[in-house]
């Protein structure tokens, strides 16, 4: 694969990332006019329309059987999880100190796939792993004056979309991505139920309301479109490591529209969290460069 084509995915996963980055925004905001559940729940309805219609559009069931097997129903158990412990953490803590959690998500899929897919992951992997949960730590602070039991929601959130990753390589490969974002957002939608079920409130949202859901429902489609040209159009191993943009992006937000300011610990961890990751995710993509063919003399 070119250059170009690099530099292209490169581009598609920084844009995915701001997507992402802006969602959350939006979603925090909304929680802040309307009970989270019942943002979360309009928003998973609205990207399953968008969806369903693009899957219509291309001849496809919205809902594919698969869905009906076990690997799946593993995976959308961990999404769901993964949802609701997120959107609990996006309204209820600092968005900075939940998108640096968020970071050391590949790094329990790198440690998940060596314990259950029995992966090769060599020792300089697994330290980078380990320093990436001290990352975390730092971040969390237990023990400590800083601490806040509500950051464990990222902390759960992050490991059901960790979860949610290793399940899915473990189940059947038959389903577009189109199906798989009306699965996606199906599992959003349960998440914001079961969060509205226990919150209760439900408001009928006015103009701004409405406005902020449109925002948080076009800018998670955009992301998941911009997340799957990326990984289409370049190489992974070169593309995925600007995951971690998304941290940027979320901390100069955070900052500017909501006030928050970051302190050193946290910017310390989340240091730890995103030179881990890359660190990993370059060296697994070393590892897995097959040798080149030998040619004769």
């Amino acid at each position: 694969m070119g250059r170009s084509e690099n530099l292209r995915g490169a581009m598609f996963m920084v844009l995915s990332m701001a997507g992402f980055a802006i969602e959350d925004v939006f979603l925090k905001a909304s929680a802040r006019v309307m009970p989270m559940g019942q943002a979360v729940l309009i928003v998973g309805l609205a990207g399953m329309a968008v969806f369903a219609l693009m899957a219509w559009r291309q001849g496809e069931p919205a809902f594919h059987p698969a869905l009906r097997s076990r690997g799946l129903a593993i995976r959308s158990g961990f999404e769901v999880a993964g949802r609701l412990f997120y959107a609990l953490a996006i309204a209820l803590t600092p968005l900075s100190t939940t998108s640096a959690i968020l970071q050391a998500t590949p790094l329990v899929v790198v440690g998940g796939a060596a314990l259950f897919f029995g992966e090769p992951v060599g020792w300089r992997r697994w330290l980078a792993v380990g320093l990436g949960f001290v990352g975390v730590l730092i971040i969390l602070r237990p023990g400590f004056d800083g601490f806040s039991a509500l950051s464990l929601l990222a902390v759960l959130g992050m490991l059901g979309f960790a979860g949610r990753d290793l399940a899915t390589r473990a189940a059947p490969k038959v389903m577009s991505n189109r199906q798989l974002g009306v699965a996606g957002f199906a599992m959003l939608t349960l998440a914001g139920a079961v969060i509205l079920g226990w919150s209760g409130g439900a408001v009928w949202p006015d103009a701004r309301g409405w406005g902020l859901l449109a925002g948080t429902a076009l800018f998670a489609v955009l992301g998941y479109h911009a997340l799957t040209a990326a990984m289409r159009t370049g190489e992974i191993g070169f593309v995925t490591p600007f995951r971690y943009v998304r941290l940027v992006f979320a901390l100069g937000l955070a900052v500017v529209l909501f006030g928050e300011r970051p302190d050193l610990a946290t910017l310390f961890g989340a240091g730890l969290i995103v030179g881990s990751g890359i660190y990993t995710l370059m060296r697994g993509n070393r590892r897995a460069v097959p040798p080149p063919p030998v040619t004769p003399a």
